[in-house]
């Protein structure tokens, strides 16, 4: 995703240099050597070869005098730093547009004047489309200082005052600006006294955004076409201080006291429970709101609007509401009974009540993510809360699991962000797997493993926790990793520690930070105070395990060092490969960091504790064994035939066989594949093909593997089959090989053939098997399955004939869509049912059929609409902009269209943003020639400041750079590996030439139907 890095230890962080000082803007621990002024020795932070992290000094010279010394290495550092990496604001005060010096040159604000409490009043003119308010903040120095530093962005300051508590008389303020870090600085004509409280007084007025940050503008049309407007807010990260000044970083924790004024005609929500409405002119109406708990000022929340709303009491008395526009509200009753009763599990699992009177949920028409959990106030896209009965399939149950860990508990910078995030997505499966059995989410939770495991091998990847400074720096943590893979290694430490011993921990760690502010250690302190419960004993501050599913004295006589062994999986980037070799009852087991691209590059020395689980030929009991060393050797009590690790797939790692080992699993599934669970047959398909990626193994024994699927019924393995074969021919596409690309498209239909024809037309079923038929039918009927195209021409000939009235089968619309959208009157008529849908999910698939045609101009026609906004919204742009990327006819106009708008792009969804993110990765991620990875380095070059440094950019000239590898090493070797398989399974059932596309539906039942930015239609 970001630029090349130096070769330098660990490599250089993404961004180095944009902000700060250079100490600051090249953060140490990430190239493995702190400097500490004054001393004249280095820190060497790197984690050594056993595995541990440690301090140790490097001595460089204690003879020299100390100014000699400074001198010395502040020019070896610059000598050392990449033009890059080396930051003006190291030798540059900070001014003002005026030239006045601005009296604070850091990015982060200082620590000695901080935020007690808030007064907001905000008034909001819906017709003029701006806002006036006036913010009082109560503040305590801790050292005397004539200067308030704080935050504010895009605001005019018309006054501020400063005012002694004990006495109400106001001093003006001076107001300095200093817009490259959205900071103000408030000069007193005396310095505050230390330890008393003062209030500041704000008065300013500001544009209502037309972005999805900030305080914005939504707009939705109503039946009768009347477009209405409303007002929302999205604070997180750093956009609280584009609605009011403030201290924008979540360790300033503060009360707040929230007033809106609107017309009669609007109703006005925020945080916290109405308590009164006063009226203060004609017309015009102020709502005063209860005061919120302690927060960070980026859970803040307000919405004025025309919204309705739907409510029920939780068993313990929180009123839970639903607000959505007039229209929709009758699909608003799902997702009331969803949050009752996640809200109520969440209560009796963290054993601490929910501590506020309400819990709103609101459906945003405008909204660029899926959801934003503020306190009080969670705000969605419609899509990711609305579900109409009659065309939805499933329900999406997000959001309100940050109330505990996000709100309740908040990461004391962003480095962090994990703790929030990573914990939230894993609770978000954990309780839905609770709550509703049926849908069995816990079996695709690893498909986002999966996902995060293909970004965390790159060199581009970074850290769980990493340092980061400046707010698009901050942005860009939104990512997989923070995410996904923050919620896959608290799987493994669950799964580690058992399911009772972990919630143990993490109850503690709530209870003893409420309304505090938390760094990475302070879960890992929390979780080693706690022992398993089978038997466990506590022993010198371990946990010592008496008894255990295990054949492994080693393992029962570890003590469990949560801290130290997590220190490795979140301190350092990437993940292990974990080889392993069976001598006879000897399992030789090495570890080293896997990742792609590398060659002989010299190994990073990075070594994780991993708890290896595993199964074998001769027992499905699941032993453990706790990997801290490079190698190791454990001894089982006899030979085995088969020997299959990590188990369920529940570690973040990834598992090499040796010698005979991948063969003696490849027939094993051949012959007898439910030996082993669906999981397991999963993660062995995802290994083989990541092994080939780094040449552990062919490509032709990968694809052996993958023909078990001709008798595969379970979702997970299929799926991961899918998403393996798929981008194979995928880069065939972007190469124009097209005799090779049709054989490898008919081969992967025969291999699901019958598994495709055993599927009804229906909606009948459990989740998993419904999920299933929706992805199989549609694979086959875009690939021109002849039985398959035919029932969905029928299906659309109905449809259309009973104008869009007829109710189709939910789990079949997708496919019955993608084959209408083929023809132009098709085509149109989708588009035209798209303007009046009220259905989100209706709208979703629509527009995903709309973006398989073959004919470029209307592809074009897209592109341009969904940017303008007005019948298709700016919020749909980047899933449709990724859709035609997928399409071979439209990827060069995707490319094209980033190419030219990315200014605008930029600006409407902010640098080193989610969506940002995902349109770089989405239109170049499977280019696989030269010329292609020249144009896609040469355009982001050319951006400099305004994206060359993303983290993204790096990430997708990695994948590249890989694609092509792949392709150069795998595809004549693909090329005779399909000649010589059964001629039969090479049959070109259609008599046509595939027509373009294949889909990637992430876990619709769970993430809404394409809906948060991540699922990809690779």
């Amino acid at each position: 995703m970001f630029q090349s890095r130096a070769k330098w230890s660990g490599g250089w962080p993404a961004g180095c240099g944009q902000v700060g000082h250079l100490a600051d803007s090249c953060p140490r621990h990430e190239r493995g050597l702190e400097f500490t002024p004054g001393v004249g020795v280095f820190w060497d932070r790197r984690p050594p070869n056993h595995g541990s992290l440690s301090k140790k000094m490097i001595s460089l010279s204690v003879k020299w005098p100390l100014g000699t010394m400074s001198f010395l290495l502040s020019s070896l550092l610059i000598l050392l730093t990449p033009s890059w990496c080396r930051s003006s604001e190291a030798t540059t005060s900070p001014k003002t547009s005026d030239g006045t010096p601005f009296p604070w040159d850091k990015m982060r604000l200082p620590g000695h004047v901080i935020p007690v409490h808030y007064d907001l009043m905000i008034h909001a003119n819906l017709t003029t489309l701006t806002f006036e308010g006036t913010t009082e903040i109560e503040i305590r120095a801790s050292q005397p200082t004539s200067t308030i530093i704080l935050h504010s962005h895009h605001l005019q300051i018309s006054k501020a005052t400063l005012r002694k508590r004990e006495r109400q008389s106001e001093e003006p303020l001076k107001v300095l600006e200093y817009p490259p870090w959205e900071q103000i600085a408030l000069l007193a004509p005396e310095p505050l006294v230390g330890g008393l409280l003062y209030t500041v007084v704000i008065h300013y007025a500001g544009n209502l955004s037309e972005t999805f940050h900030g305080f914005y503008k939504s707009t939705y049309r109503t039946k009768e076409g009347e477009v209405r407007i409303l007002a929302s807010t999205h604070f997180e990260p750093t956009a609280a201080r584009m609605a009011f000044p403030c201290f924008d970083e979540p360790a300033f924790k503060a009360s707040f006291s929230i007033k809106i004024r609107r017309e009669p005609r609007h109703l006005a929500i925020s945080n916290m429970p109405l308590v009164k409405s006063v009226t203060v002119a004609e017309g015009l109406i102020e709502d005063h709101f209860d005061v919120t708990v302690k927060m960070s000022t980026y859970l803040v929340a307000f919405i004025i609007s025309d919204f309705k709303s739907v409510s029920k009491m939780t068993k313990n008395g929180v009123k839970v509401s639903v607000y959505a526009v007039p229209d929709k509200i009758n699909q608003a009753d799902y997702a009331l009974d969803a949050a009752v009763t996640l809200l109520e599990f969440y209560e009796d699992y963290f054993s601490i009540p929910y501590p506020l009177p309400k819990q709103d949920l609101a459906a945003i028409p405008d909204f660029q993510s899926g959801a934003m959990e503020n306190w009080g106030l969670t705000t969605y896209r419609e899509s990711s809360l609305l579900f109409d009965a009659e065309k939805s399939s499933a329900s999406s149950k997000l959001g309100i699991t940050m109330t505990w860990f996000g709100n309740l508990v908040t990461m004391e910078w962003w480095n962090d962000l994990w703790l929030n995030e990573g914990f939230a997505k894993f609770m978000e499966f954990m309780s839905v797997s609770v709550t509703h059995p049926e849908l069995k989410v816990q079996d695709y939770f690893f498909g986002k493993c999966f996902s995060a495991m293909e970004v965390d091998a790159l060199n581009s990847s970074h850290p769980v926790s990493t340092p980061v400074e400046n707010p698009a720096q901050i942005r860009e943590m939104f990512d997989d990793v923070s995410y996904a893979k923050g919620a896959c290694i608290l799987n493994m430490l669950r799964d580690y520690l058992s399911a009772d011993a972990f919630k143990s921990g993490i109850v503690q760690y709530l209870q003893k930070y409420s309304y505090k502010n938390t760094k990475n250690e302070d879960l890992w302190n929390s979780m080693a105070n706690i022992c398993p419960t089978d038997s466990a004993q506590r022993m010198d501050g371990f946990c010592s395990r008496g008894q255990h599913s295990s054949s492994s004295l080693h393992w029962r006589q570890e003590g469990l060092d949560v801290k130290t062994m997590m220190n490795t999986w979140t301190l350092q980037k990437g993940f292990p490969l974990i080889t392993i070799t069976v001598r006879g009852r000897n399992v030789h087991m090495k570890q080293e960091h896997y990742m792609k691209g590398q060659g002989d590059a010299p190994e990073t020395g990075y070594l994780w504790h991993v708890p290896l689980t595993f199964i074998t030929s001769k027992s499905d009991s699941v032993h453990r064994f706790l990997l801290k060393t490079k190698t190791d050797v454990l001894i089982l009590p006899e030979e085995v035939e088969w020997i299959k690790f990590n188990v369920g797939m529940n570690g973040y790692y990834i598992v090499h066989y040796e010698d005979d080992g991948w063969d003696s699993l490849i027939d094993l599934l051949k012959g007898t594949h439910t030996a082993i669970s669906s999981n397991d047959r999963a993660s062995l398909i995802n290994n083989a093909f990541q092994l080939v990626s780094i040449g552990k193994l062919s490509i032709e024994k990968a694809l052996d593997l993958t023909l078990y699927l001709k008798h595969e019924t379970e979702i997970m393995p299929v799926f991961q089959g899918l998403n393996e074969l798929i981008p194979v021919y995928k880069l065939m596409e972007k190469r124009d090989m097209n005799e090779v690309e049709t054989q490898f498209k008919s081969f992967l239909i025969r291999l699901l053939r019958d598994l495709i024809d055993k599927q009804t037309w229906t909606d009948e079923g459990s989740a998993s098997e419904r999920m299933l038929r929706s992805r199989l039918l549609l694979l086959a009927c875009v690939r021109k399955y002849q039985p398959c195209v035919r029932r969905a021409e029928g299906y659309f000939r109905e449809w259309k004939e009973a104008n869009g009235n007829l109710s189709l089968p939910n789990d079949v619309t997708m496919a019955v869509f993608a084959v209408g959208a083929q023809n132009p009157e098709g085509w149109d008529f989708l588009y035209s049912k798209y303007q009046s849908s009220l259905s989100s999910t209706e709208k979703n698939e629509i527009e995903f059929a709309l973006c398989m045609s073959q004919n470029k101009e209307k592809l074009q026609w897209l592109l341009d609409q969904s940017f303008k906004g007005d019948i298709i919204k700016t919020q749909e742009f980047p899933d449709i902009l990724i859709s035609i990327s997928r399409n071979p006819v439209g990827y060069q106009l995707a490319w094209q269209f980033l190419r030219e708008n990315w200014n605008k792009l930029v600006q409407k969804f902010e640098l080193g943003s989610s969506s940002i993110r995902y349109m770089v990765m989405g239109t170049t991620d499977q280019f696989s020639t030269r010329a292609r990875l020249e144009e896609v380095k040469e355009f982001f070059s050319s951006l400099k400041e305004n994206g060359s440094q993303l983290r993204c950019v790096q990430q997708t000239i990695e994948t590249i750079e890989e694609n092509i590898r792949w392709m150069d090493k795998n595809f004549d070797k693909i090329r005779v590996w399909l000649q010589n398989e059964k001629p039969e399974l090479l049959v070109n059932f259609s008599g046509h030439k595939c027509v373009y596309y294949s889909i990637f539906i992430h876990i619709v039942w769970f993430d809404g139907l394409r809906k948060k930015n991540k699922s990809l239609l690779d």
